[in-house]
């Protein structure tokens, strides 16, 4: 995220993650390719062979030894579009053992975060561009494969192709389908329980996966995990005309503000529980319907003061409308310093890039590049694109009057697959998906929402770099996945129950 004010009116789908144009801008840069060079010769032919190596690890879930499988899928989607899709696949144990895709948002975003960052046998440390074995790997519990979206990571389109081809909700949902088919056939897998991980877009992109397998390929998704989710952008979109975030966003302000102590002694020491109660309170009732006069009265700015830790002048000039971004420079002005976007307990002065980014994008990049060439002995010459820009991303009849929205899409989900279960989590400190508009998705929901579990953590939108949050949330995701399933060595069956 950038340092500059972010347009009270602006399109805030480019910041739901590490994940948006402005990432784009500071992890990474598009290289130059003349148009006559083909991407063999511009990765290198090394490029091409896929690379298998054998490991072991000792972790919280005790001594793992597993294939680590990494290299390029070729994949032609249903309009006949080929890509080379780059993968990392971590294999140990049964072949009947749970597999799981796992894929971050953006759009336009690589699985890099994920991987080395929560789910697999090796994490970035903390603060440094290097690994260490992670203890909290999910591989004790299933096999995990990450994926490349076309245009990220190493994952392009085949000569002559237009990468645009697959930059669109539905046709970015075709390719990674496609990419699943193949996977589960060419290596036997179609026994398998079958997960599907997203986080932020990544949660709207594994829930039309999931009804796309389920109704066009006819295959079945055992279980969902959406990490801060982006499922309806009516509520996370700071649009002139769209009042809809504002309440949403109030309880995570009023948490942040605690948190770097801008509030009275009073609510100062409430438990975190108590404060986002009484707050939502207020968001939901007096607030919200002040939100539809011309002018916000002065009682109803005297309270947004008291809970935002904000300025009774600056919340006037503003009408008792605060965006995130205008949030996140605010709140600490007197220091000269912002909050981040993605974690609102990291600081920086003003004039830096989102705290919350920097320490990620000075880290994780050197330590995959370092880790794919030492230890899976992976070589590819392009640049490794963490997040890219994807201009025109076409969002299809999701974008429900103007705004993506795939609630919908996962009641049907829920509703044609009496079997599948959804565990959800987010961060309390989150300000791209805030807790209050992932809670609002699932109540959505209706009827099936029983069918979904939701844990919030005290942590960011990647809730998985708090290393306590981290270790919580894979406890409880093993007993997710074993509670959704039953295998063994020669027969799965599936199990649901509630959790």
């Amino acid at each position: 995220m950038s340092a500059s004010f972010k347009s009270r009116t602006s399109h805030k789908y480019f910041a739901l993650s590490i994940l948006g144009v402005i990432a784009f801008l500071t992890f990474s840069s598009w290289e130059n390719i003349p148009a006559f060079i083909s991407l063999r010769e511009l990765a290198g032919a090394s490029a091409f062979k896929t690379t298998i190596s054998d490991h072991t690890i000792t972790s919280n879930s005790g001594v793992l030894h597993y294939k680590a499988t990494t290299g390029y899928s070729s994949i032609n989607n249903s309009e006949n579009h080929t890509a080379q899709l780059f993968y990392t696949a971590y294999t140990s144990g049964s072949s009947n053992k749970p597999i799981t895709f796992v894929f971050n948002g953006g759009p336009g975003s690589s699985s890099i975060w994920l991987h080395m960052g929560s789910f697999g046998p090796v994490r970035v440390a903390p603060g440094k561009a290097v690994c260490q074995t992670n203890n909290d790997t999910w591989l004790g519990f299933t096999d995990l494969v990450f994926i490349d979206p076309v245009g990220t990571g190493y994952s392009r389109p085949e000569d002559g192709t237009d990468a645009r081809r697959f930059y669109g909700y539905h046709e970015d949902i075709r390719i990674i389908a496609a990419f699943i088919s193949n996977y589960l056939k060419e290596n036997h897998r179609n026994n398998s329980s079958l997960f599907l991980t997203g986080e932020s877009y990544g949660a709207a992109r594994a829930v039309g996966l999931a009804a796309y397998l389920q109704d066009t390929l006819k295959t079945q998704v055992a279980g969902l995990t959406l990490i801060s989710p982006a499922l309806n952008y009516k509520l996370i979109t700071f649009r002139k005309g769209n009042d809809n975030p504002y309440p949403y966003y109030l309880a995570t302000y009023a948490l942040s503000a605690q948190f770097h102590k801008r509030l009275s002694p009073k609510l100062q020491d409430l438990s975190a529980t108590q404060l986002q109660n009484r707050v939502n309170q207020f968001a939901f009732g007096a607030y919200k319907n002040a939100l539809s006069a011309k002018v916000i009265s002065a009682a109803v700015i005297d309270t947004l003061s008291e809970y935002t830790g904000l300025d009774v002048t600056t919340l006037r000039h503003l009408n008792g409308r605060v965006t995130d971004s205008e949030f996140a420079h605010l709140l600490l002005k007197s220091k000269s310093n912002r909050l981040g976007i993605y974690d609102d307990r990291d600081t920086a002065t003003v004039a830096s890039a989102d705290p919350s980014e920097q320490k990620l994008r000075e880290t994780f990049p050197a330590a995959f590049a370092g880790y794919n060439k030492t230890v899976l002995h992976y070589t590819n010459k392009l640049n490794y694109l963490a997040t890219i820009a994807t201009p025109n991303w076409n969002y299809g009849p999701e974008m429900a009057n103007g705004y993506l929205d795939v609630v919908p899409v996962l009641q049907h989900l829920l509703a044609g697959n009496q079997n599948i279960k959804v565990q959800v989590v987010s961060g309390d400190y989150d300000l791209a998906t805030p807790r209050a508009t992932v809670d609002q998705t699932i109540t959505a929901l209706g009827s099936v929402a029983n069918r979904v579990a939701v844990r919030h953590y005290a942590a960011g939108h990647m809730l998985y770099t708090d290393d306590k949050a981290n270790h919580l949330w894979h406890n409880y995701s093993e007993t997710f996945y074993n509670n959704t399933i039953i295998y063994s060595s020669n027969i799965i069956s599936y199990a649901p129950k509630n959790i």
